[in-house]
């Protein structure tokens, strides 16, 4: 074994072993030392049926932490640092987020010139630098004088989200991942809001000018499908594509929708209390939604279980909104730009797109890629190597 993959295998499992230590689980001693000896954490037995299964046809913790990580080698780098990936998916402009600029350390850098001014210097000047209505010491000088070349990360934010017609963006780690380290941010007549918490003006210059590597990203305005879904979260897509080596070509192994709720606000994940809806690869229908274990209410109206077992809602347990049987609209369109997106991408084996739809006729974006996406929101819905195409993917790449 390499130095490169004993330092990943010992990273992988010191994640594993972090994981189980603050896991809100607890099964007997036997049963965890059961779990343990076959590679699977506390908390995957509370969300997947290993009992109804073969236990061998699932992804295993200890497979997935350790092992998967290794699919994409070293070009899984293109998918944990969001400014790189952001590049690979120049050719599919209109799917990717505009990305404004990155602050770090109290100063902006530009990303995105396109629309751009370039000033006399050579260098360049944002749209919402040119345009802003305000500067650093809150003078009333005219749009074109002292802001006009600031690299006052604050300042910058604060004029993107004047200029913004929504007023939002989103700030988020360059290399964070599952949801972590994202900042939704809103202007409000008072001061701002982040993450849904207040946050008066010198508050939030102070939070952005505190930030090392985010960037800083257009806030990407869901369609009316997932917005009906639950309109208080964006509600994404999670699409587990890989490379079929045998015929040249990539495959969806996976699809979930996910669906905010009450418990997973601001965002939309399956740990923090969303829900997991599969969607059928062939027609784009949704199933019903799974939620963890400890979210939510016992007294939900459609839920089969308790409050110690996954519940299953066919319908939105906080706004009634209906899960199963619909259909992701132009669910095809969406299909074939996702695959072709994967076919140009084909260096990297093992990718877990996050897109958002936002509109009927199939457009989304993509609001990020996994190099090696989370499992449990996936196999809550039955175990990945029961299929035999994914199982030799995996047995191809060191897996099972």
């Amino acid at each position: 074994m390499n130095v490169r993959r004993l330092y990943h295998t010992a990273r992988g499992i010191q994640g594993l072993a972090g994981t189980e230590y603050d896991s809100d689980v607890s099964p007997s001693l036997r049963r965890r030392l059961w779990l343990w000896r076959r590679g699977f954490l506390s908390r995957s037995d509370a969300i997947y049926d290993i009992d109804g299964h073969r236990v061998q046809d699932f992804i295993t913790d200890y497979q997935r932490y350790v092992r998967t990580k290794r699919i994409n080698g070293t070009w899984s780098v293109a998918l944990s640092n969001k400014l790189l990936f952001h590049r690979v998916m120049q050719p599919f402009d209109d799917e990717r987020m505009t990305v404004y600029g990155m602050v770090n350390d109290g100063s902006f850098h530009t990303v995105d010139t396109d629309g751009a001014r370039f000033s006399t210097d050579g260098g360049v000047q944002s749209p919402s630098s040119v345009d802003s209505r305000h500067t650093n010491n809150a003078q009333t000088d005219t749009p074109h004088t002292a802001n006009a070349h600031t690299n006052n990360a604050a300042q910058r934010v604060v004029e993107q989200l004047e200029c913004d017609d929504d007023g939002k963006l989103v700030l988020k780690w360059v290399r964070g991942g599952g949801g972590n380290n994202v900042y939704l941010c809103s202007r409000t007549e008072d001061g701002y809001r982040v993450n849904g918490e207040h946050y008066a003006d010198a508050e939030f210059r102070s939070l952005v000018s505190n930030l090392s590597e985010y960037l800083v990203c257009e806030h990407v305005e869901q369609g009316s499908f997932p917005a009906d879904l639950y309109p208080k979260t964006p509600n994404t897509l999670r699409l587990i594509t890989m490379y079929d080596e045998e015929t040249h070509e990539p495959f969806i192994a996976a699809g979930i929708h996910r669906i905010g709720t009450t418990d997973s606000e601001p965002l939309d994940n399956f740990t923090q209390g969303g829900l997991s809806a599969e969607i059928d690869l062939d027609t784009g229908e949704l199933g019903p939604g799974a939620r963890p274990p400890n979210a939510g209410s016992e007294s939900d109206s459609d839920s089969v279980s308790g409050q110690d077992a996954v519940s299953w809602h066919t319908t939105h347990p906080d706004t009634g909104a209906q899960i199963e049987g619909e259909h992701i609209p132009n669910w095809e369109t969406i299909r074939s730009r996702v695959l072709e997106m994967a076919s140009s991408a084909s260096f990297l084996p093992y990718i877990g797109w996050d897109v958002i739809v936002t509109d009927e006729d199939g457009s989304f974006s993509v609001i990020e890629a996994n190099s090696y996406p989370g499992l449990k929101s996936i196999q809550v819905h039955g175990p990945l190597l029961a299929d035999d195409r994914v199982r030799r993917f995996y047995e191809r790449h060191g897996v099972c």
